[in-house]
């Protein structure tokens, strides 16, 4: 064998060598896996049926009004608790502001059956109620009508409410030709996290 061919055999092995060494170094067993995960929030979408608490005219002292109301759960997740929050303003009859008064006069009588129109759940005036909170509100009246499971999704509870403008036996002309407008807020919540 001549030195071209040695030189060239030793460069050769050389090089194998090399890359070798270089590719023994980055050679090895491997394998992957993948997990996902999705996390997707649920929905709470609590209606009311009416969206109009009520429209009269012309009431005195001792008249009542009986209207029905139907909570419905149209979201994914139950609704435990309902909270109701109360606001009105009174305008005199050449439509000035008024002061809250007449909400003192106006009882509000919560029902669950209409037929029990004489046992109401709880009794209180629109003046107080605008001056509750709204977990006050739910403690007395919507737990009593929802019980422990709420509202499940897709399902709805009925109630009822009698409004009374109630005669005090005495003077109540200061009241005539006022108008009460009033607005409820009904807020749904959702029950504690549980472990999935």
């Amino acid at each position: 064998m001549g030195i071209k061919q040695k030189l060239g055999l030793g460069a050769a092995s050389a090089v194998l060598g090399l890359s070798l060494i270089g590719g023994g170094t980055y050679a090895y067993f491997s394998d992957t896996a993948e997990a996902t995960a999705t996390f997707a929030a649920g929905t709470l979408d609590l209606s009311v049926d009416p969206t109009t608490i009520i429209n009269v005219d012309n009431i005195k002292p001792g008249d009542t009004m009986l209207r029905e109301f139907k909570v419905e759960n149209k979201g994914s997740l139950p609704i435990a608790k309902v909270g109701l929050d109360t606001s009105y303003s009174v305008i005199g009859k050449n439509g000035e502001a008024k002061n809250e008064e007449f909400g003192k006069h106006i009882r509000v009588n919560f029902l669950i059956n209409a037929s029990k129109v004489d046992v109401p759940i709880w009794s209180t005036t629109l003046y107080d109620l605008q001056n509750t909170s709204p977990d006050v509100i739910e403690g007395n009246f919507f737990s009593k009508l929802l019980g422990r499971e709420g509202i499940k999704s897709g399902e709805h509870d009925k109630f009822y409410v009698q409004y009374e403008f109630v005669d005090n036996g005495e003077d109540q002309n200061e009241f005539q030709g006022n108008k009460l407008n009033l607005k409820w807020t009904f807020e749904g919540k959702q029950g504690a996290g549980v472990a999935r």
